[in-house]
């Protein structure tokens, strides 16, 4: 190194001061641009009525015979262990949280006696809302190669 700010100099045979040292590194083969977009559908009310069961049909008849198995089904969907709903309240849980994530009108006490009133309904309804959400929010991450 020399004091003149700090650069590597080589001294050049044919008695030039200064030569450049050489690329050590080569560019790759080209830059990796990936463009995600996500749209989230916020606020309001919840899409669907706690009675519109008729809409989808495989819905409906889980809620009416098996809500244990379509309460695991929504807290997959919600992104939470499937062992969730064997704790008391969690229905309950996921739907405030369901009901705060995707900004819906309400309150805990409206939640709550949904819940424990209307418990296969509230399923369906919480389902529905999930389903409805979500797909809005899944789209194909596109990757484009540009030559250097």
């Amino acid at each position: 190194m020399d004091c003149s700010g700090g650069k590597d100099i080589e001294a050049n045979p044919t008695g030039s001061e200064k030569m450049e040292l050489p690329v050590l590194t080569q560019p790759g083969l080209g830059v990796t641009t990936t463009t995600v977009t996500t749209i989230t559908q916020t606020g309001g009310d919840w899409s669907t009525g706690l009675l519109d069961v008729c809409g989808d049909t495989s819905t409906c008849l889980m809620g009416a015979f098996v809500p244990c198995c379509l309460d695991l089904s929504l807290a997959h969907q919600y992104g939470e262990c499937m062992c969730l709903p064997l704790l008391p309240g969690s229905t309950f849980a996921m739907r405030v949280g369901i009901r705060e994530r995707f900004k819906i009108r309400g309150s805990v006490c409206e939640d709550w006696t949904t819940v424990y009133c209307c418990y296969p309904l509230a399923l369906c309804q919480m389902i529905r809302e999930m389903k409805k959400r979500l797909k809005t929010q899944t789209y194909t991450v596109s990757t484009a190669l540009e030559s250097s």
